[in-house]
């Protein structure tokens, strides 16, 4: 019997006009995402803006994702974006260093093994949304911990329902923003982020809201726990903390 992921792929619908919405992000909605079953088993492609409408998530369709927390290895601060106006899901909202996805388009984000994909879309993704040059957030750098399972509606007919890997690393970058993509962005230590969670004018993904209330501090008290001789964090001294062989379900 198929799973509900594979029940919706095959009955998908897509007919929604994008006109109205900026022009540059409407025509990041025809980029093909990799759907899943919920055991993270690639199942095919359908393009962005399929992949995000509330009437196909409701049926179950899913697609894979990833999450990136960018540290500084000098003091383990968070980098932070605030999502662009112009975005057509999650406007405006505060999230971890950049979140998106491993596209169908490209041979090499497709490669499952040792993540190799997401890790590739993330270097990517860090450059076009925050400028970040990829020699400064090498493939080999990320630390993959996790996968997490989620849905979560954004505004009306628009939402997520993905399984999304977590991925640090820990990078002196310089950030140039696309501001297409980031209306602002900010590095914070552990108590500045709870700061800002405690703040009621702030508002924030519910990918990272489930991450920060469930994992991201416990993990992030660990990477500062591993600082080296000189200091430094690295986010691969938290290599194999993480059961990251399971997809786990999120609520």
């Amino acid at each position: 019997m198929s799973s509900p992921a594979t029940q919706a792929a095959q009955a998908v619908l897509a007919n929604i006009d994008l006109s109205s919405y900026d022009a540059v992000q409407s025509k990041l909605m025809e980029e093909m995402c990799i759907l899943v079953d919920e055991e993270d088993k690639a199942i095919g492609a359908m393009d962005k803006k399929t992949c995000h409408l509330m009437e196909n998530i409701n049926k179950g369709l899913l697609h894979r994702a990833f999450s990136a927390f960018v540290f500084r290895p000098a003091d383990g601060k968070l980098l932070l974006q605030q999502r662009a106006t112009e975005k057509i899901t999650f406007p405006d909202m505060w999230t971890n260093t950049c979140c998106s996805h491993p596209l169908n388009d490209f041979e090499r984000e497709k490669i499952e093994k040792d993540q190799l994909g997401v890790r590739v879309a993330a270097s990517r993704k860090l450059e076009h949304e925050l400028g970040i040059p990829p020699s400064q957030t090498p493939i080999d750098d990320f630390q993959y911990l996790t996968r997490i399972h989620y849905l979560a509606p954004s505004n009306g007919m628009w939402g997520e329902h993905e399984i999304d890997y977590i991925l640090f690393l820990t990078a002196d970058v310089t950030v140039t923003p696309n501001v297409n993509e980031i209306r602002d962005h900010k590095w914070v230590d552990k108590a500045e982020l709870q700061s800002m969670f405690d703040n009621s004018a702030n508002s924030f993904t519910p990918w990272f809201k489930l991450i920060a209330r469930d994992f991201l501090f416990g993990w992030w008290d660990e990477l500062l726990k591993r600082k080296d001789a000189r200091g430094i964090v690295s986010a691969k001294s938290i290599a194999g903390m993480v059961d990251g062989s399971r997809v786990i379900k999120m609520d």
